[in-house]
């Protein structure tokens, strides 16, 4: 896809803007599979774009725009799904007021789910970035109620008005949950067995004192 490697250059994009290629772009991504090059090209593309509020305008009006982007988040290869978050978090980033329910409204709350346990590392931190844009107050909670990533997400859930989207978002959180607990024990286990100069004195003091 010629324009995917013209957008790689910043002067080009206001030029590849021009000749409107979202549309195209959108029905190409649309009728390939999720997992291909072609995928990844407009995908990538159309994160370029979206760095512009003309392209950004251009998605939002584009039938099915936002939910094709929402699919590959969802099932792209793991570069596909790193454009695509990419080109959401832009979005929300630019006008949250604006882009925040187009968004939602195509469910794309278990997929960020997802990304945050199984994506890349750009992929986790975007989409983690994401979830605290897309809830109902941008700003940090009290000190009771912790800005933590299970909060944000459990408030986004509450809002789903589809009840298999919201038991799918679930699932996920519950998912998320668990594979931080494990990771948060194996943390715990490797500092456990780690055994510092300081730990060595204790005992190194005590054989002295028992050998007199």
């Amino acid at each position: 896809m010629a324009l995917s490697n013209l957008s790689t250059y910043q002067d080009n994009l206001l030029l590849i803007l021009r000749a409107q290629p979202i549309p195209s772009t959108v029905s190409l991504l649309k009728s390939c599979k999720k997992s291909s090059k072609t995928t990844e090209r407009c995908t990538a593309l159309i994160e370029s774009l979206m760095c512009y509020e003309e392209g950004r305008n251009s998605l939002i009006s584009e039938d099915g725009g936002v939910l094709a982007v929402v699919e590959v988040l969802e099932s792209g290869s793991a570069q596909s799904r790193e454009h695509a978050v990419g080109a959401l978090l832009t979005m929300c980033q630019s006008d949250r007021a604006k882009y925040r329910e187009p968004i939602l409204r195509e469910g794309v709350i278990p997929g960020l789910l997802e990304l945050t346990v199984q994506g890349t590392v750009k992929s986790r931190t975007k989409a983690q970035t994401l979830l605290r844009l897309l809830r109902d107050t941008p700003y940090p909670r009290s000190e009771l109620e912790p800005d933590t990533l299970e909060n944000i997400v459990s408030n986004l859930i509450s809002q789903i008005d589809c009840e298999e989207q919201s038991g799918k978002a679930k699932e996920m959180l519950a998912e998320m949950v668990q594979v931080s607990m494990e990771q948060s024990l194996r943390h715990l286990q490797q500092r456990a067995l780690v055994c510092t100069p300081a730990d060595l004195s204790v005992p190194s003091c005590v054989s002295k004192i028992t050998s007199k």
